[in-house]
């Protein structure tokens, strides 16, 4: 079974984001737990805890279809220490808000090398990031979701996303997101060679470690390394692909979720993939 939703607003408060999913026919959401483009926000008050976790049981919303994602500004491969120092409290600071709402898993982008240190030095410095939080909580799961290559950001090769697990020292609580857009402008091409992509996916990372699906279109050409969402129907994937991805039964059991740009199209992008399955 496909686990279908979107990016949803927490404005007012994380206990506003079940209902939003909701209200778009969502068996599953994400959302920012704080402010995602402040580095420290006040902290969850038990009564949004309270609300958020009343209202994803109201509405049927299990924590293994939720997946949170962290601050923009967050870097845990930042070549420079007191802004690796400032990202690492970041993410620790995630990841305990998972804690305390009852999440499984946190949603992150790997992080950037800004051409100051080697690349596979920024991986080392992610892996340690990552080891960190884990050590310090407890049943959350860190996700590292793949990038489009753009800039100096790695994980947008299945080899990055490998190097990281493999010195994450708690394999059971680290795990990938698979963006489609990302995977298609980083020079994946899932649409010619769909099953050819996520065999080389399996060979090298691995699908006991897919924890979710960012599920977007994208306006940018295959290998292009430019993150530019579309909706869908819109871009450059096409609906067959998107109907040959929900047929897919290697992509049941996990949160599904919509990125895509025009939120007002939400519900009937939820419906349009239903309708496929």
């Amino acid at each position: 079974m496909k686990y279908i939703g979107a990016h949803v607003s927490a404005s007012g408060g994380v206990e506003s984001a079940p209902v939003n999913a909701h209200n778009i026919g969502a068996n599953a959401f994400a959302l920012f737990t704080k402010n995602q483009r402040q580095w420290v926000s006040k902290p969850l008050t038990e009564e949004s805890i309270r609300l958020f976790k009343e209202r994803c049981a109201q509405y049927g919303l299990d924590a293994r279809y939720i997946l949170p994602h962290d601050s923009y500004l967050i870097n845990l491969g930042h070549p420079e220490e007191e802004e690796l120092a400032k990202s690492r409290a970041a993410f620790l600071d995630e990841m305990q808000r998972c804690e305390q709402l009852g999440l499984q898993l946190l949603n992150f982008h790997p992080g950037s090398f800004l051409n100051k240190i080697p690349l596979e030095a920024c991986l080392d410095r992610v892996a340690a990031s990552i080891n960190g939080a884990l050590q310090q909580t407890a049943g959350v799961t860190a996700v590292i979701e793949n990038t489009a290559g753009q800039g100096t950001n790695v994980g947008h090769r299945f080899e990055q996303l490998r190097y990281i697990i493999d010195r994450v020292d708690d394999k059971s609580r680290v795990g990938v997101c698979l963006d489609t857009c990302h995977t298609y402008s980083a020079g994946y091409d899932i649409v010619a060679h769909y099953d050819d992509v996520f065999s080389e996916f399996d060979r090298i990372v691995g699908f006991d470690y897919l924890r979710g699906i960012h599920l977007n279109e994208t306006k940018k050409t295959l290998g292009s390394r430019v993150d530019r969402h579309d909706s869908l129907g819109k871009g450059l994937l096409g609906m067959d692909f998107f109907r040959r991805f929900m047929q897919d039964p290697r992509f049941d059991n996990m949160p599904v979720i919509l990125e895509t740009p025009d939120e007002t199209r939400w519900a009937d992008e939820i419906r349009w993939l239903r309708e496929m399955e």
